[in-house]
């Protein structure tokens, strides 16, 4: 991705995208920036998804197309208070990242898979305590 400083100042940096399937509706960027440490932003699933075709996002995180007409380029600007920082990338590697996505946990059955670790980890406790009281 591209660090936009001002509109004649931008940077290459390298951005690592993740998904986990323990957290099914978010997806989380870290920046590495040069000088200092990692940062990590977590924002949901369909924000990203949204954001390549149309500009979205309310509060801190915006995403939108670099430009409406064409599928080219996608802004992401993140926000703490006052401070903003703006992120420029090629739309074809985020819609690859999210169709990786897609394949561990398809768009909307997100839930299923929460359900599943919830029914998960209430078996593990129930098995833990009998083994307890067994032994």
């Amino acid at each position: 991705m591209s660090f936009l400083v001002s509109e004649e100042l931008s940077f290459r940096i390298p951005v690592e995208l993740r998904y986990e399937t323990c957290d099914p509706y978010a997806v989380r960027l870290t920046f590495h920036l040069p000088g200092d440490a990692p940062v990590t932003w977590a924002f949901g699933r369909e924000l990203l998804i949204d954001g390549v075709g149309r500009p979205c996002g309310d509060g801190d995180v915006h995403i939108a197309p670099a430009d409406p007409e064409t599928f080219g380029e996608v802004l992401i600007r993140l926000q703490v208070g006052r401070d903003q920082a703006l992120f420029r990338s090629g739309a074809a590697p985020l819609v690859a990242f999210l169709d990786r996505t897609d394949k561990l946990v398809p768009l909307g059955q997100e839930r299923s898979l929460a359900d599943f670790d919830s029914h998960l980890d209430q078996a593990l406790h129930r098995i833990l305590a009998e083994e307890q009281s067994a032994g």
